[in-house]
C-alpha cells in the first residue's frame, strides 16, 4: 500500500486569468508563499518519506516549503509537469473565451488536442503510469507529489472512474491536498481538495 498526497502548487500572479502552462519564470507570489507554508503545516504530522515535484518554478517552490519542514530533498519528475498548452500558453482566459477549439477543449476534454500541445488523455496517462511506478517502487511509503490543477484532476478522475470530459466537476484549488491510496486490489480516494485551516 502506497499513500500519495497530490498537492497543487500555490498561487502566483497568473492564476485565474492567464494560461501559464509550461511558461518558465512563473513564481509564487506573496499569497502563494503563505499558502505553501500552510500546506507544510497541514502535512506536518504526516509520515512523508519522499517528495516529488514537477519541474516548473511554481511547483518546485511549493515543494520546498514542505521539504524544509520534513527535512527531505525534492525530487524532480517530468511526469508531474503541467499540460502542454502549446499555442495557448500565455494567453488570457478572456482571449481564449471566443476560440472554438478552447470551447471544445472544455466540453470534450478527452478528444480535443491543444493546438501544437498535449491531449488531456496523454497527461492523464503519464500521471497514472508514474503513480503506478511509484507504488511498485515505494511500497508501504507515503509520498508527497506537487503538480498542477488539471493534471491532479485527471488523476483523481481516473481513480474515481469519472470520464475525463466531466473532470471539471472536481475542484482542485491552489495549495490544496488530495489524498490517494494505491493497493494491489485497487485505489482508494481518502479526500479531495483539502486546504490548510487558516489558508489565506
Amino acid at each position: 500500500m502506497t499513500t500519495f498526497f497530490l498537492i497543487r502548487h500555490a498561487a502566483n500572479d497568473l492564476v485565474g486569468h492567464t494560461l501559464a502552462g509550461r511558461m518558465p519564470g512563473v513564481h509564487l507570489n506573496a499569497l502563494g508563499r503563505q499558502q505553501a507554508e500552510g500546506v507544510a503545516e497541514l502535512l506536518a504530522r504526516a509520515p512523508i518519506h519522499q517528495i516529488f515535484s514537477g519541474p516548473l518554478e511554481r511547483a518546485q517552490e511549493t515543494a520546498q516549503f514542505l521539504a524544509k519542514r520534513m527535512r527531505l530533498e525534492v525530487q524532480t519528475a517530468e511526469a508531474l509537469g503541467e499540460i502542454d498548452f502549446g499555442d495557448w500558453t500565455g494567453l488570457t482566459l478572456e482571449q481564449l473565451a471566443p476560440v472554438r477549439q478552447w470551447q471544445l477543449f472544455n466540453s470534450f476534454r478527452s478528444g480535443t488536442r491543444v493546438p501544437r500541445g498535449e491531449l488531456a488523455l496523454e497527461s492523464q496517462a503519464r500521471m497514472v503510469v508514474f503513480l503506478d511506478r511509484l507504488r511498485q517502487q515505494f511500497p508501504d511509503q507515503t509520498l508527497a507529489l506537487v503538480s498542477h490543477g488539471d493534471v491532479i484532476k485527471a488523476a483523481v478522475a481516473y481513480y474515481l472512474g469519472i470520464p475525463l470530459d466531466l473532470f471539471q466537476r472536481l475542484e482542485i484549488s491552489p495549495a490544496s491536498v488530495s489524498a490517494l491510496v494505491l493497493e494491489d486490489y485497487g485505489p482508494q480516494i481518502l479526500y479531495v481538495n483539502r486546504v490548510a485551516e487558516n489558508a489565506p
